[in-house]
């Protein structure tokens, strides 16, 4: 098994918090990792979609109550959101008891029904953390390429080969589509979300445009908001929110929509191999997702946004940390230079440094102002920022 380096957190979280939430898309791993746990804290394991131990929380006070001295770890947790207010009552019992924080360890994979239910009930009491894909600071033994053309879940990725990982993928589609969104809630029908999600392939790393998706589906723009909603709640797209401040120019105040996972988008793209992705008029879109979501899983920013004006100036990413201000920008380039677009945000924006990430092999500074840094050295970055 390939150890995660989410494990460290949830180890970490585990010893200070009394419930941790690990969220995270089916098919990611967040089993595999809880039953790693499991085996250095030692646990009590209950599967809730299976039937036998969904069973045993007929009275769930009264069985989770037995193993108050133990770790338990729930698995598929939204399927038991009665199990929330118990949850609260047991824990609030083990600190009165002075048993110790980490007794609760809860698996999920629909974020948003499991943040609103959590945080009405076990506030103050829980944790969240969140697997992701495999991303490049994980020890997977494949190259950056494969990683981008296949995407990180790890039946994909660690497919005997392409052909394979994209018969993964597909089928993951169509049980996401047939078997999972169901079970979440939503009433949609299959095949209008998969048509839904397939167009939305080619507005990835686009300024969302709810009424011309409408349009092209014959639906309302509320209906393919919902859709979106849907997507993002199971983290599927990524909506990355702009910043805008008082600069005296009208800004864009819409969201952009990416695909978290390259593998995903490139199945949806019908890009069966490198080959076809490299010839594909969108590849420059795919690399900028691709390097986004890379840069993201290393960086761990609590808040990230990107800047663009009606003008045409833009920034793909831009945050604060320390009290500075930090713009990227995602260049499908070896040898990218800088633009007109990166020194207005830099000027208007007042960036303490911004970074151009790119595909080469070698860094270099442009000024001193701007560097250029290849992807598979953004886990540099944080010592930049110091």
């Amino acid at each position: 098994m390939i150890e995660r380096g989410l494990i460290r957190d949830v180890l970490a979280a585990l010893a200070e918090a009394p419930a941790v939430c690990l969220l995270g898309p089916r098919q990611v791993g967040k089993t595999t990792l809880a039953l790693a746990v499991a085996e250095r804290l030692g646990a009590h394991y209950l599967d809730l979609e299976s039937e036998a131990d969904r069973a045993r929380l007929a009275d769930a006070g009264a069985y989770l109550a037995l193993h108050l001295d133990k770790l338990v770890i729930l698995d598929e947790l939204h399927r038991a959101p009665n199990l929330f207010p118990v949850l609260r009552g047991l824990i609030d019992r083990a600190r009165r008891e002075k048993r110790g924080p980490g007794r609760y360890l809860l698996l999920g994979s629909a974020a948003l029904d499991l943040l609103r239910q959590s945080g009405e009930t076990l506030a103050g009491r829980l944790r969240f953390l969140e697997l992701t894909p495999f991303h490049l600071g994980e020890p997977t033994g494949r190259p950056i390429d494969s990683l981008w053309l296949r995407g990180g879940f790890p039946d994909s990725l660690l497919a005997a080969s392409d052909a394979r990982s994209l018969r993964w993928r597909r089928d993951f589609i169509r049980s996401y589509l047939e078997r999972d969104i169901p079970q979440f809630g939503p009433r949609v029908a299959a095949e209008t979300l998969r048509r839904f999600w397939t167009m939305l392939a080619h507005y990835h790393g686009q300024t969302w445009n709810a009424s011309e998706l409408a349009r092209s589906m014959g639906l309302s723009d509320k209906t393919v908001r919902a859709y979106l909603d849907i997507l993002t709640g199971t983290f599927m797209i990524r909506q990355l929110q702009p910043w805008y401040e008082n600069i005296g120019t009208r800004q864009v105040k819409s969201p952009k929509v990416y695909f978290r996972d390259s593998g995903i988008l490139h199945s949806l793209l019908n890009l069966s191999d490198f080959h076809s992705l490299t010839g594909h008029p969108r590849i420059g879109a795919s690399w900028e997702g691709f390097a986004l979501e890379q840069t993201l899983q290393r960086l761990k920013l609590p808040q990230v946004f990107f800047w663009a004006t009606h003008n045409g100036a833009e920034l793909d990413l831009f945050f604060l940390h320390h009290g500075r201000r930090y713009g990227i920008e995602f260049k499908f380039s070896e040898a990218p230079e800088t633009t007109k677009s990166m020194h207005i945000a830099l000027q208007t924006l007042k960036l303490h440094h911004l970074w151009i990430i790119h595909p080469g092999k070698y860094p270099y500074t442009i000024d001193k102002t701007i560097s250029a840094l290849p992807l598979a050295d953004v886990g540099t970055l944080e010592k930049f920022m110091r």
